[in-house]
C-alpha cells in the first residue's frame, strides 16, 4: 500500500480529514449449535462490514440472519461484576437493591449486579461510593436463555467468538451459549495439546 494512502487512511480514522462518517449498528446471526449471536458494530462502510461478517460466520459454522431474528433473545442491562471476598454478600445485596438494582446473582467466584440501563450509573456510583472494587461495569446484552453446547460445537463457537472479536469494526460480541465445565476442560485440553 502506498505511503500516501496509508497516511490519508490514518488521518480519516483520527478525524483529521473530513468525509469519514462512522455508523453504529447491530448485526445478528447464528453460530455453531444454533447459538444466537448479536454483534455491536462501528463502521465507516456498512456494506463492507456486513459482507465481511457474513463471510466470517459462513466460514465458521454459522450464518447471518435478518434484523430482529435473534435480538429479541437478549435484554439490554447494566452489569456490575464484583469478585467474592471484596464485599460481604448481605452488604452488597442491601446496597445494590437500595440503589435500584434489579437483581444480584451469586456465582461461584463473583457477584453479578443487574440493573436497567437507566439505573446503571446510580447503582455503579453507590458501589464506588461504598469503596467496593468492581471487576466489570458496563451496559451489555444478557441472553434470556442459553443453549448448551457439546464439545465439537463448543470448540467451533469459541473459535468463532475469537475471530469476530478480532474484527476491527466489531465492538462487542454477545451470544447465548453455555459450555458445561467438563466440556470446557476437554476443549481447553485439546487446544493446549
Amino acid at each position: 500500500m502506498p505511503g500516501d494512502t496509508m497516511k490519508k487512511a490514518v488521518q480519516r480514522g483520527t478525524g483529521e480529514l473530513p468525509g469519514v462518517m462512522y455508523e453504529e449498528f447491530q448485526l445478528e446471526g447464528y453460530g455453531p449449535g444454533g447459538t444466537a449471536v448479536l454483534l455491536e458494530i462501528t463502521s465507516d462502510n456498512r456494506n463492507r462490514t456486513v459482507a465481511e461478517i457474513r463471510s466470517l460466520l459462513t466460514k465458521n459454522h454459522g450464518n447471518m440472519s435478518e434484523a430482529g431474528a435473534v435480538a429479541w433473545q437478549f435484554q439490554k442491562k447494566g452489569l456490575v461484576a464484583i469478585e467474592k471476598g471484596k464485599v460481604e454478600e448481605d452488604t452488597l445485596l442491601s446496597l445494590a437493591l437500595d440503589a435500584g438494582a434489579e437483581d444480584v446473582k451469586v456465582g461461584e467466584k463473583s457477584y453479578e449486579v443487574l440493573t436497567t440501563p437507566h439505573d446503571f450509573e446510580t447503582v455503579k456510583k453507590a458501589l464506588v461510593d461504598a469503596k467496593i472494587d468492581t471487576a466489570l461495569a458496563e451496559i451489555t446484552f444478557i441472553p434470556q436463555n442459553t443453549i448448551h453446547l457439546d464439545e465439537k460445537s463448543a470448540e467451533q463457537m469459541l473459535k468463532l467468538m475469537e475471530i469476530l472479536d478480532e474484527h476491527d469494526d466489531v465492538q462487542k460480541v454477545h451470544a447465548n451459549f453455555d459450555i458445561p465445565d467438563e466440556v470446557m476442560e476437554k476443549v481447553a485440553a485439546t487446544a493446549a495439546g
